[in-house]
């Protein structure tokens, strides 16, 4: 009796990204997201204050032997510190927002990410199972990736939307050529917060940020086009290079009599 024949998956030659579940309630939801990641090869698994603590033997038998991906998992308390190395980060959502960040779908998204791969890290938001991430936690990504599901049952549960953007992520990375590395080295999440933070610092005295009840909702947008910007390490550096000259030259002079 012949054999079946057995499928050859070409590996891929792009590193896969961070996959970030923010604030993720139940242990069991994590591990059928591990288990989601490890069918396309997707390992790096990176918690944000994880509301039963970790490790979690849910988690792990839910992952139904993705002991690899749970093992790994590294847990952080805070987003920021989740995304500080990455230089390109996507936030997946399905409720509108009011913000001009730039919203695609899984196709053209996982693409821009697997070109984005060149410049360094990469990752992937995923928020709370009751309510998502929160529009502080979707300004700091590059993009939204929106699925194009039913309007009229839209709800996706983790798993499955870690399942798509890994299976999506693969397709796209098998077929991706090798980039070339960038001219200059490009500037991570925690240096585009740190230029925003700079810039909030300076400007929250000068009364920029009004009316008070207008304030949080403009240094989100300003941070939401710090992050789309794309910079380098240099560019960064530059910038608040400028700010601090500015201070300096807008201070009063201590020493005078």
């Amino acid at each position: 009796m012949p054999q079946a024949m057995k499928e050859v998956v070409a590996p891929t030659i792009v590193p896969p990204p961070a996959i970030v579940l923010v604030e993720p309630q139940l242990g069991e939801n994590i591990g059928t997201a591990a288990r989601a990641m490890a069918n396309f090869g997707v390992t790096d698994l990176r918690l944000v204050a994880p509301r039963d603590g970790w490790p979690n033997e849910k988690a792990r038998a839910a992952s139904s032997g993705a002991s690899h991906v749970i093992d790994n998992a590294r847990v952080f308390a805070t987003l920021e510190e989740a995304i500080e190395d990455l230089v390109f980060v996507i936030a997946t959502t399905r409720r509108p927002r009011d913000m001009t960040k730039r919203v695609e779908g899984p196709e053209d998204g996982l693409a821009e990410l697997v070109r984005e791969t060149s410049r360094g890290p990469t990752g992937i938001l995923f928020g709370r199972e009751r309510w998502g991430l929160q529009n502080e936690e979707v300004a700091q990504a590059s993009i939204i990736v929106s699925f194009p599901v039913d309007p009229e049952f839209a709800s996706l549960n983790i798993a499955q939307s870690v399942l798509l953007m890994s299976y999506e992520w693969r397709r796209v990375a098998r077929d991706a050529p090798a980039a070339p590395p960038p001219d200059q080295p490009p500037a991570t999440r925690a240096e585009v917060q740190g230029l925003w933070q700079h810039l909030v610092s300076l400007l929250k005295p000068s009364g920029y940020f009004r009316p008070e009840g207008m304030v949080d909702r403009m240094e989100r947008n300003l941070l939401t086009t710090l992050s789309d910007a794309g910079w380098n390490q240099q560019q960064v550096r530059t910038l608040r290079g400028v700010l601090n000259h500015l201070t300096a030259k807008a201070r009063p002079d201590d020493h005078k009599d």
